[in-house]
């Protein structure tokens, strides 16, 4: 299993957490306010139906979402948040790229820079890392469940998916962002349950770090999700399982 892999499974894993206790519920909510602004109704459109996919695989209460939604068509009092991306470099070298939704685009720009010169990084200008990435759907299921990978491949590519690969204890599906949804619903019609299904910046080819440069890159990459305006952060950094593993252990 690539260390980029494994590092989005446990990035998720550790989102769970935050859910648990409140942290990520606020920031699946301004995605799904931000999305709402364009239509309130998820089958006409993509964006909110991809947010509040995600707060779902967070389970995220039905009623958050609703409320969200009312507030993003303007039904509900809410402030005013804008969409951005901020690309740059971290230690080694590794692409980063940055999702914010901000309320105070110069307050989380400044912010986002200190985060970058703090740990290693430089900020870098628009389009100067994103040709490194490519937007697709994933959609990752257990091993566990009793299914065939030969029947699961061929379910999932007679539906539209790209490709399957077998990542550690998961089959993880890759869809482009227009057949997400559709290959998504395909196997839930099949009673195969998914472990986690979203719509992301996968880098075209991932750069290999040592263990050293690795808990430098963690470190940045940690600090820059922690921020309140931070959605999502993409890399293009691979770590060797085993170093990953030690490095997110301790």
């Amino acid at each position: 299993m690539s260390g980029h892999s494994k590092w989005s499974t446990i990035k998720h894993k550790k989102s769970k957490e935050d859910a648990k206790r409140g942290k990520l519920f606020g920031k699946l909510s301004r995605a799904i306010m931000v999305a709402a602004r364009n239509g309130s109704n998820p089958d006409m459109n993509a964006a909110l139906a991809n947010a509040i996919e995600k707060a779902k695989s967070f389970s995220m209460p039905a009623e958050n979402i609703e409320r969200a939604i009312k507030k993003g068509a303007g039904e509900l009092a809410a402030d005013s948040y804008e969409e951005l991306t901020y690309e740059g470099f971290g230690p080694a070298g590794v692409a980063i790229m940055v999702e914010v939704m901000t309320d105070n685009r110069n307050r989380t720009a400044s912010d986002i820079r200190h985060l970058f010169t703090k740990y290693g990084g430089s900020l870098g200008t628009a389009g100067s890392v994103a040709w490194m990435f490519d937007r697709k759907g994933t959609i990752a299921i257990d091993k566990s469940h009793p299914i065939d990978e030969d029947e699961l491949f061929s379910l999932a590519v007679e539906a539209g998916a790209e490709d399957m690969t077998s990542e550690d204890d998961q089959w993880q599906i890759v869809t482009d962002p227009a057949e997400f949804h559709f290959v998504k619903n395909v196997i839930e019609k099949h009673g195969i349950p998914i472990a986690h299904a979203e719509i992301a910046m996968i880098p075209k080819n991932p750069v290999e770090l040592s263990k050293e440069d690795a808990a430098k890159v963690l470190k940045l990459v940690d600090a820059l999700e922690d921020n309140d305006d931070v959605q999502d952060v993409y890399s293009n950094f691979d770590i060797p399982a085993d170093v990953l593993e030690e490095l997110t252990s301790t």
